[in-house]
């Protein structure tokens, strides 16, 4: 009976052993399915606070005022205004040297091309100058980048000429089209400056990379247009800047208004200048001689015309530029009328126009230099000089990319050389200009199509096309908008067609079927691997945008249509029907009360279909709405799962390879 007893109780630990084993083997080779968890839930007014902090201050710029003493923060908030107090401290004989040969260098280039500008704005030629002289200084103080060089530009000078005239007659009532020009020029400094004080950068980025490559180019070209009729010696020229109506103009005096005289002058000059300027790209270190070319032109023109007495022969010279600096234009300003809306609007165009050129320029720069650019002080640096620049006889300035390239070029290590071309302007204004007499018309146009003609990127077009299609149509609609119309309707083109994208993509976000990768645990768009395979019974969808009520009813269908479509297929190929359909939610970065209400009528389409619902990876913005809205609760939370592979398993306990 003992020993019975004994065996009895050895056989029952064996067997008690043997399912200890048995049940560690099945716990050991059961897969940990973790559970999505919902965040914390987070104060109103905390969670209000980061939105706007990182809408508004995403960069943290009061992270240097941190821990500091109030003396401290007081010095910290001056240099904010005024970075040239904080890099001046290190100011040395050595930088100096290349801000003199860098600020010599873009003067010599700059007067000549202000000359020019200033008759594209339809303003008188000191005009141009004046605007080279303060912008610059203000700049220097304000302003954060080290290589951009201020001035009058082409794309803004034709923009303002064109808007100007539309509003006033610039030959038959210069003195209140040149108030409205001072009227725009301040609004324009306004809009910069407020957008840069709110922090409202953000919103220039909304013109893209491909609509500003189509308005610069078409904007190349209208420039051009309008030189010929002092590149041609013609008197009477259309006011309108469509390519039909310039051609139109410029064939109706082939035979009784152009002058030869002026063709072979200016045919001689432009291509001097050209081929000073593919020097300068061929060897970097002949960049002064494109540099310089202008300059070059101006004075051998005038000499040549003074001697040889061209004027009487029907070439049309500058005649009289005033001398003396800038006079105040307070009081010229429209601050009441009828002129204040309309200075206004045409201010806020050009201000915008200004700083989407200006910004570019800028982040190129920095970026080869490799130092940080703030996009909001330069935005407030530039209006506060536009602002001070209508007060003292300038319009728009803002920053030259081909003077930019040149002071690059020529080895700037500050905004020193803005000061060192403004005293050279200085200069010019008070001793210079009357030498610029005699200078012919032609010139100045000639200058203008050489400096144009590197705003005509037909490699980054081509570019364009061949990465987005789409980003192609706006670089084309807004080119042809500008040359074929105006430039303020290629402007509103190019603009549109930006937003109808952002449109698109918001409101038709892409959707993708997943298949499994063999011998992995990923699954991935089956159109980009063709070898993921589709799992039986189960239909995997990923949607690659945020769900709001703008898109999440087009969701919705996309998914049933998903769902249609991939059970044709398996009826056709008699494999089992689709019994679950998971949506590989990552990508989805926020959802909204439409959007939860689509899942909650995709859940009951699918509930009658026979199909269950199961969301995979929800993000803590995501399932903190579909737990609050109770649609968690609706479909069960053990069918939300961490990633696709657990909810894979989770239809089928066997892998799903030997499925």
């Amino acid at each position: 009976m003992g020993s019975r007893a004994d065996d009895d109780e050895v056989e029952t630990k064996e067997l008690d052993i043997r399912s200890m084993s048995s049940s560690s083997r099945q716990t050991h080779n059961m897969q940990y399915v973790h559970k999505v968890r919902v965040p914390p839930k987070q104060n109103l007014f905390k969670e209000f606070a980061t939105t706007v902090k990182e809408t508004f201050f995403a960069d943290d710029p009061l992270r240097p005022f941190k821990d500091q003493p109030k003396s401290r923060k007081f010095i910290l908030g001056i240099q904010a205004i005024f970075p040239i107090l904080e890099w001046g401290r290190s100011y040395n004989l050595t930088k100096f040297k290349g801000d003199i040969i860098a600020g010599l260098t873009i003067a010599s280039l700059c007067i000549p091309q202000d000359i020019g500008y200033a008759k594209l704005a339809h303003l008188d030629p000191q005009y141009g100058l004046y605007s080279s002289f303060v912008p610059p200084l203000i700049y220097a103080f304000m302003g954060s980048s080290r290589d951009i060089a201020i001035g009058p530009v082409a794309v803004v000078s034709l923009l303002l000429g064109t808007l100007l005239q539309n509003e006033i007659d610039p030959t038959k009532n210069a003195p209140e089209y040149r108030r409205l020009a001072f009227t725009a020029t301040f609004f324009a400094g306004i809009t910069q400056a407020t957008l840069g004080i709110l922090r409202l950068g953000f919103l220039i980025d909304f013109l893209s990379h491909a609509a500003v490559v189509g308005f610069m180019g078409g904007a190349a070209i209208t420039i051009g247009l309008q030189q010929l009729k002092g590149f041609l010696g013609i008197n009477k020229f259309t006011t309108k800047t469509d390519i039909i109506s310039v051609m139109r103009s410029v064939w109706s005096t082939v035979h009784h208004g152009w002058n030869w005289q002026t063709i072979v002058l200016g045919v001689s000059f432009l291509c001097f200048l050209l081929f000073a300027k593919y020097i300068g790209k061929k060897n970097r270190k002949l960049f002064w001689v494109s540099a310089i070319a202008p300059l070059i032109s101006v004075i051998l023109s005038t000499f040549f015309v003074y001697i040889t007495r061209a004027d009487k022969e029907g070439v049309r010279i500058v005649k009289h530029i005033e001398r003396g600096i800038n006079p105040p234009s307070v009081d010229e300003i429209f601050f009441t009328g009828p002129y204040v809306l309309k200075g206004f609007k045409i201010g806020v165009i050009a201000g915008m126009i200004g700083l989407t050129e200006a910004a570019a320029i800028g982040r190129i720069f920095a970026s080869l230099k490799d130092y940080q650019l703030d996009g909001n002080k330069e935005m407030v640096a530039l209006g506060a000089m536009n602002v001070v620049g209508s007060m003292t006889s300038c319009y728009v300035a803002s920053g030259s990319f081909s003077r930019s390239a040149v002071n690059y070029m020529a080895g700037c290590q500050t905004a020193i050389s803005n000061v060192i071309m403004s005293c050279v302007v200085f200069l010019t204004l008070e001793f210079i200009t009357p030498l610029f007499k005699y200078t012919p018309n032609v010139i100045p146009a000639a200058i203008i199509i050489s400096a144009v003609v590197g705003l005509f990127d037909v490699q980054a077009a081509i570019l364009i096309w061949k990465i987005d299609k789409f980003d192609f149509v706006a670089c084309m609609g807004a080119f042809f908008g500008v040359v074929f119309a105006s430039v303020e309707k290629g402007l509103l083109i190019a603009v549109s067609i930006s937003f109808a994208k952002i449109l698109l993509q918001v409101t038709r976000p892409r959707t993708a079927v997943l298949g499994k990768i063999p011998r992995t645990n990923v699954y991935r768009n089956i159109l980009q691997y063709p070898e993921a395979v589709s799992v039986p019974g189960v239909l995997i969808v990923r949607v690659d945008s945020a769900i709001y009520f703008s898109n999440s009813n087009y969701v919705k269908e996309r998914i049933l249509r998903w769902l249609t479509d991939e059970e044709e297929k398996v009826k056709a190929a008699c494999l089992p029907r689709i019994q679950f359909l998971i949506v590989e939610m990552s990508p989805v970065t926020d959802i909204d009360t439409s959007g939860i209400h689509a899942f909650e009528e995709l859940h009951r389409s699918l509930e009658k279909k026979g199909v269950q619902l199961i969301l995979a990876n929800p993000g803590p913005v995501v399932i903190d709405k579909l737990d609050l809205s109770n649609f968690a609760n609706s479909i069960g939370e053990d069918k939300i799962f961490l990633t696709v592979a657990e909810a894979v398993s989770s239809c089928y306990p066997k892998p799903v390879d030997e499925v």
